[in-house]
């Protein structure tokens, strides 16, 4: 039976699921490569999780290799560990799985899940989440659930092996064990090339770019 009581933020790692084909995005590179206000898309993410300080980073690749947007120190230099998975092609919920095998060698007591396409989710919203005390806690956004969302290691053999759904299914059948963290943020994620051109608009109103 899983318990109110969890690990601290120590124990508890980070996973970003980098590994999607991005079909829908039609461009010159990656969605995840492309440049958004002088950084690639799965950049921000990235800096966001160093900067919130949870760690380990579990980074799972799949279509596209992501060494070159590794390749520079990420805030804090925390312990980054990459895997990469062969059968991306089955869904997201593979995916997630291989970041768990390495949670699972490492010990960790939970982690917490978001997407390489998100760059609007800022560190706060990594640090809440990792920072509750829910067997299940989620990211909202003006009420709304999305990622990033922690997931503690007594459930992660609930969770799908295929499919494109990962905790979804869990925390539609277990909303007992579910709490919500308002966060503050913008988690829309980045599947087409209108999507890069509503962020660089967002950006350039806010004065960045």
């Amino acid at each position: 039976m899983v318990t109110a009581q969890m690990p601290s933020r120590a124990s508890c790692g980070a996973l970003v699921l980098a590994a999607g084909g991005g079909s829908r995005f039609v461009g010159t590179t990656h969605k995840l490569l492309t440049t958004v206000a002088g950084k690639a898309v799965v950049r921000h993410v990235l800096e966001a999780v160093a900067t919130s300080g949870v760690s380990p980073i579990i980074v799972v690749t799949g279509a596209v290799a992501l060494d070159e947007v590794l390749a520079a120190p990420l805030p804090g230099d925390p312990e980054v560990v990459v895997v990469h998975n062969a059968r991306w092609q089955a869904g997201m919920a593979s995916s997630l799985q291989c970041g768990l095998a390495v949670a699972r060698q490492r010990g960790l007591a939970g982690v917490v899940v978001g997407l390489g396409d998100q760059p609007g989710i800022p560190a706060g919203a990594w640090r809440q989440v990792a920072d509750t005390d829910a067997p299940i806690a989620v990211a909202t956004y003006g009420g709304v659930r999305r990622n990033p969302v922690r997931l503690h290691a007594e459930l992660w053999d609930q969770l799908p092996h295929d499919g494109d759904e990962g905790a979804r299914t869990l925390i539609r059948v277990r909303p007992e064990l579910v709490t919500e963290v308002a966060c503050e943020g913008n988690p829309d994620d980045i599947d087409t090339a209108d999507d890069v051109a509503r962020w660089q608009q967002h950006l350039a109103n806010r004065g960045e770019h």
